[in-house]
């Protein structure tokens, strides 16, 4: 299968080292000094499962490698509509596009542009970071969940999960994506925006009363809203989400925090933004997730002048 890894940061990145160390044929899409250093010294990659190190080929336009049987969309949430348009002409027949990207809502933007037959929702279940242009840091986990819009589990979707299983990244294929993107929305609803304002990693926050206390605020309030949109969770998810952050995600530090870090622009919008927007279609009130989402907003503006 040839693949695209459209946007390849630390969740791109891996999964395209993964397929192409099954053999796939996996092109990497990255810009700047990252596309510089995947081009002439490979990706290196430094895993709880082992390092390697890789040749790969890169590109920063779509077309030069084009068609492509199966895309991993992969870019921050807004860049999305920019990327896809890039994308024009690179599909072969019966191609799959799947979003491995954060929040709620990019699967929709994809089905307006590629149709809901091409486009598939994944959540990426794995903690990773570029420590560096090129190098890859592989701390836990590393899989996909991921299935159709629809729900129906057909022949395309078995092909793309062969093609995971064989590469040992493979999740679980399943007709519960809606729920399950909400789910991963609850923990990252939580602990991007929190440890992104704190500076602290998850076991930094959780081991205070007042972060353990904000967290639990903005996972009642990202239910709530869930619940509205049809995703069944419940206060026992919260619960599961907060025990495994305690016994394994300790470490962790999200994606909004690195990107702070390092003067990026934050993609809270995805996150604390998607959760305000349902609420307010629904009628929903999520004073907590407004305050933050308004911190991160101010953070984003002068984030240049947050790098320590």
């Amino acid at each position: 299968m040839k693949i695209l890894v459209m946007g390849a940061g630390a969740v791109g990145a891996y999964y395209g080292a993964r397929l192409q160390q099954a053999g796939e044929e996996v092109v990497f899409c990255a810009r700047g000094e990252n596309l510089r250093v995947l081009r002439e010294g490979g990706l290196e990659v430094k895993s709880f499962k082992g390092d390697f190190s890789l040749r790969v080929t890169a590109t920063s336009r779509p077309a030069e490698f084009a068609p492509y049987d199966l895309v991993l969309f992969c870019v921050k949430t807004y860049d999305t509509e920019d990327a896809a348009r890039e994308l024009a002409g690179c599909l072969a027949p019966q191609a799959t596009v799947l979003t491995l990207q954060n929040g709620v809502e990019n699967e929709a933007v994809l089905a307006g542009i590629f149709g809901a037959d091409a486009v598939m929702a994944g959540n990426a279940r794995v903690n990773a970071e570029l420590a560096a242009p090129g190098k890859l840091i592989h701390i836990t986990t590393g899989v996909i969940q991921f299935g159709p819009l629809d729900g129906r589990l057909g022949e395309r979707a078995r092909r793309v999960a062969a093609v995971f299983e064989r590469a040992g990244i493979l999740g679980e294929l399943t007709p519960r994506m809606r729920m399950l993107r909400w789910e991963k929305l609850l923990w990252n609803g939580a602990f991007n925006p929190v440890t992104a304002l704190s500076r602290r990693c998850v076991g930094d926050v959780i081991d205070t009363p007042e972060g353990l206390a904000t967290v639990r605020a903005l996972m009642r309030e990202i239910v709530a809203v869930a619940r509205a949109e049809g995703a069944e969770l419940s206060e026992a998810d919260i619960e599961r989400q907060i025990g495994r952050s305690f016994t394994q995600l300790r470490a962790v530090r999200p994606s909004t925090l690195q990107d702070l870090e390092r003067g990026k622009r934050l993609e809270h919008d995805a996150l604390t933004g998607a959760v305000i927007r349902a609420a307010r279609r629904r009628g929903i009130p999520v004073p907590v997730t407004e305050t933050v989402h308004a911190l991160l907003n101010l953070l984003d503006r002068y984030r240049e002048s947050s790098v320590h």
